[in-house]
Order: structure tokens, then sequence, then C-alpha cells
């Protein structure tokens, strides 16, 4: 309700005028003067100026308001410093006739003056029995409001949900995205010294014999694997060093950094003999440092084409999980969609092995293959929550299961987290109940999943013991009777 500091109107306000106002109200059109007048003597009338706080969120409601003029903006916090914006209040707010409110859901701001009557709750019975009417218009305006206050609150669920989405993708974009900054760097740096470097390679004038014995050799070392390098070469820092020796000796003003590119490839001292039976000391040194830059490039290029691959692959699963540039009704692959779900989620998995259970050839069903990407969405994230903290590390595991069961597909979502409580079972698809603390979710997940699941005429159940929670999804294979 309106602050006890507020002031009132001074002197107050002639019923009368306060009776022509209400008559300006939408939800009281029709009422007749004698009725008006009866709200405008019983009605508290007061007055904020812009910016006062005038309820705060959790404060005792004990009356009905109706706002004669001015605006009241209601912010919601749901966790974290954003508010969820609801908007203007209806000028006929507060408790009203068979409402059950008993505290404000958010904090009321008047944006600008407020001119306000107040009728406290117990005087209810006395106006609905002078205002017939009443009852009537109080029970549609609450129907209006639970309708927006429910489209906040799945707007403010899919922004949840568009927020987990972001994240899990920008941290699994981030790895490759990191990898191939890095491979391109150094590919500019090899390239860069092997510029520098060409001139004196030039200067060897090597005859076309030395040019294929040094092919020739450089290609035996770079066809070796790295189990023959490992059995080969036991003491791996022993032989760097030997290496790094034998460089300096030759010499090779460079030897630091051919060494442990050599000693990595499995060169030997032997194989570096045998390239100085072919070339001049400064010979073998140019050419060794031209073979180490080009190694060090081709893994750059390795890693720049799997980097780029993976982003790829990242762009393509969240095209698909967002069908974008596709048909609302398409022909869904359920176990690839799955798979889909768990890849755009593969940052939250650490310490949990997925099993797949797919029966083979399963059909295509005839879906909106969006709206199942947020019955997925919704079912395995449960599933990691419920694993997370309650199971031991490298004992968390998510088992799907997709197979037919008569004429329907049967999608089975197991965990072996925490499980739900016997008593909350009935309870855990009813809109806005969760178990979750406060901010950290509105209780919408599973009752979208369901209402999805139900347009498509299938079956949605929870089942849960101590060691497994199970979500059955039945979906009938001909989908279009659904539409």
């Amino acid at each position: 309700m309106l602050p006890p500091t507020a002031n009132p109107t001074a002197p107050p306000t002639p019923v009368e005028q306060i009776a022509a106002a209400l008559d300006r109200l939408a939800p009281l059109t029709g009422l007749t003067l004698e009725e008006r007048l009866w709200l405008a003597r019983h009605g508290e009338e007061r007055v904020a100026q812009p910016g006062e706080v005038l309820f705060e969120a959790g404060s005792t409601a004990d009356r009905m308001v109706l706002i004669l003029k001015g605006d009241i903006h209601v912010y919601r916090q749901q966790g974290g410093p954003v508010s969820f914006f609801i908007g203007r209040t209806h000028p006929l707010t507060g408790v009203l006739p068979f409402s059950r409110m008993k505290t404000y859901g958010g904090q009321g701001v008047a944006v600008t003056r407020i001119w306000a009557l107040m009728i406290h709750k117990s005087l209810f019975p006395e106006m609905l029995t002078a205002i017939p009417s009443m009852g009537q218009r109080a029970v549609s305006v609450m129907l209006d409001r639970v309708r927006e206050v429910t489209r906040i609150e799945q707007q403010a669920e899919k922004l949840t949900a568009l927020g987990k989405l972001a994240g899990n993708l920008a941290h699994e974009l981030n790895n490759p995205a990191s990898a191939a900054q890095r491979a391109a760097a150094g590919l500019v740096t090899e390239l860069r010294d092997n510029r520098q470097n060409r001139f004196r390679l030039v200067n060897l004038n090597l005859s076309m014999d030395q040019v294929r014995r040094v092919e020739a050799w450089e290609q035996r070392i770079l066809n070796r694997t790295p189990e023959q390098i490992a059995e080969s070469i036991p003491d791996a820092l022993a032989h760097e060093e030997a290496i790094r020796a034998w460089l300096i000796a030759l010499p090779c003003d460079t030897a630091w950094e051919v060494a442990p590119q050599l000693a990595e490839q499995g060169a030997t001292i032997a194989d570096l003999e045998e390239l100085t039976t072919v070339l001049s000391p400064e010979a073998t040194s140019v050419t060794l440092q031209y073979l180490v830059r080009y190694i060090r490039s081709t893994r750059s290029v390795d890693t720049l084409i799997h980097s780029t691959a993976r982003i790829f692959d990242l762009i393509s699963a969240i095209k698909d999980y967002s069908n974008m540039d596709r048909a609302p009704i398409q022909e869904v692959d359920v176990p690839a969609a799955l798979d889909t779900t768990v890849q755009m989620l593969q940052s939250r998995m650490d310490g949990i092995s997925v099993l797949r259970e797919y029966e083979s050839s399963l059909p295509c069903i005839s879906a909106y293959s969006g709206e199942l990407n947020q019955v997925w969405m919704a079912l395995i994230e449960n599933a990691l929550e419920a694993m997370q903290g309650a199971c031991q590390p490298g004992q968390a595991c998510l088992r799907l299961v997709c197979k037919m069961e008569g004429d329907l597909l049967l999608v089975e979502i197991h965990d072996n987290g925490r499980g739900i409580p016997p008593e909350l079972t009935d309870r855990i698809f009813e809109p806005f109940f969760t178990t979750k603390a406060p901010g950290q979710g509105l209780g919408l997940g599973l009752d979208t999943a369901m209402r999805i699941i139900h347009m498509h005429r299938g079956i949605l159940t929870a089942k849960s013991d101590h060691s497994d929670t199970c979500f059955r999804v039945r979906l009938p294979l001909e989908q279009f009777q659904a539409y």
C-alpha cells in the first residue's frame, strides 16, 4: 500500500470530484454516481510524489488501490543486479475481492505524481453489497493480472535460458578461438623468420644431388611416428641436451630454438652426423633452421584447421538447436537432437559421463523441432543440476535412451543425482514450483516442457529413487494429427 509518509491532499478533495475521477477509470466504467460516491466516501485518499517508493517486495498488501492519476512502475528482482520491468500498474490494483494476495511481489515506484484512493480489505463485504458489479470487475482485473505476470515470468525464464545458452556457447567457442589465435600468431612468426632466412638458403648453391639427399633425409625425419620416437629415445630431456650441445659445436647460432623441435621429432645425433656428410656446417645449420620452422608452421596450420572446424561444428550445432532457416514443422531425428543439446551443454559436462542407448534405425517424427529442443534442454539441464555436488568425482552419469515402444517413440533421460523427494514428485510440473534458491529459477522449465509434449500429443512423466531419476517422454510417430 502507499506508505504512511505519503502526503494526503489538504484540504481533502470533495467526494464529488473523486467520484468524477473514478468515472474515468476503465475498470469502473458503468458504475452509477451513487456507487462511485460510496467508494469516494469510504476510501482513503493519498498523494505521492515522483520517485517515492510506494511499496517494497514482500510488504503486506491489505488495501485495494484505485489510481486516479499518475503512473506506478513495478520492478521485480530475479537474482543479481538486473531488475525485470513489469510495467505500469493497472488503475485497479493491490488486494482485490476474492484475491489470495498477501504481499506485494515487487517494488512499486511513483513515476509521476500519484493521486490514489485506497479501500481497506475489511470493507470488501460492505463494498460488494453496495456495488454488486465490483466482484465481476475484480475477477476480470485479476485474470488480466495473472496473464500479464505469467507472460513476464515466461519472458524472464526465456532470458535466463538464453543467458545459459550464450554462456555455454561462449565457453565452447573460447577454447578453439584461443587456439586458432595462438596458432595464427605462431605461424606469422615462423613465416617472418623464414623470410629473413631465405637468402642464406639460396646462397648455399646446392647441387641437385644434395637437394635430393636432403629431401630424403627430411622426409625420413618427418615420417617418424610418436611410438617410434618414444621407443628409440627413452630419456627425452637428456636427448635434447645432447642435440643442443652438438648444434652449438656445429656451430648453429639458434641452437636453443632448433634443438627442442629436432628432439621432439625424433632426430638423433647419428641423423645429424649423416646430414653433415651431405652439407657443409653452415648449410647444415641453415637447413635445420628452415626444417624446424617448417614443422612448427605445419603444426600451427593443423591447429588452425582443427580449431576452425570445431567452431564450425559449434555454429552448426546452434543452428540445428535454434532451427535457423527452417520451417517450424519438420522431420526430426530425435537422437541427433539429443546429441546437439548435449553439445550445447558441453562446458558443464566436466566429470560427467554420457551413456547413449539409441536403438538403430529409429524413424524421424514430424514435429516442432525448436520446441522439442526446449524440452531436451530443460530435462538435461535438470539432470546436470541434480548431479552437481551429489555425486562423487567421476561417478556422475547422464544416460540417454531412445527406442520404440509400440507405436510411440520413447525417450528416457536418466541421472544418478540427488533424486526427487517422493512428496514433491506430483508437484514438479506445476508452474512456478521450484526447489531452487530464490533468483536461480522461476519454476517454469518443466511446466513448459509438459505443455510442449502435450502439444505433440505426447506424455511426459518422472520417476525417481535413491540411485536413478528418469524423465520419460513418449511421442507418437504420426504427429500431423497434433497440429
